[in-house]
């Protein structure tokens, strides 16, 4: 369904559930899997889920179409996640725990490759909000510069410069952690 077909359905008053359904199946899991990867928490990841699917449901009026429905879904994941980030260190700092963001990835200590996946969760999540914002886009998702730049309101050049940083940071702990 394309972005017009699916506001003209919103429209009509008695088919908007209908529409919105449409919507969550559709893009659910992967913006599950965007926040997840930017927060390592399943529990986390579902809450934020919940709370972007909420604020899309009260805000999906005021969607201009100025950029595809799903460019501004993630603008409202990634709003919504580093708020969140932002609010956990903000209470780390004042309560001196001094803690991360837990991981808790599911998988078996004996299998390489999931052990490989696991460093390279902790090491995205050592990265500072705005490059692990940049880093899942670029990597995970494979979005290009211009459409992260429209959902995070960054330049394209600045975008470059904080994925590479991000990049060479992940590398440079996935080499230390031998």
């Amino acid at each position: 369904m394309t972005d017009r077909e699916f506001l003209d359905l919103w429209q009509e008053e008695e088919r908007r559930n209908y529409a919105f359904n449409l919507l969550l199946r559709q893009y659910t899991q992967q913006l599950y899997w965007h926040i997840r990867k930017m927060v390592g928490d399943h529990d986390v990841a579902n809450d934020l889920l919940q709370n972007t699917w909420i604020k899309v449901w009260q805000h999906l009026d005021g969607f201009r179409g100025d950029s595809k429905l799903v460019t501004w879904l993630y603008t409202i994941a990634t709003h919504e996640t580093l708020s969140h980030l932002r609010k956990e260190r903000l209470r780390s700092f004042l309560t001196f725990s001094g803690t991360q963001v837990p991981v808790q990835l599911e998988a078996s200590e004996d299998l390489d490759g999931e052990r490989l996946q696991r460093k390279l969760q902790k090491a995205i999540l050592t990265l500072p909000p705005k490059q692990r914002t940049v880093f899942v886009l670029r990597y995970f998702e494979e979005l290009p510069y211009e459409e992260i730049a429209a959902i995070t309101h960054t330049s394209e050049g600045a975008l470059k410069a904080s994925y590479h940083h991000a990049y060479k940071k992940i590398e440079q702990i996935l080499r230390n952690s031998d």
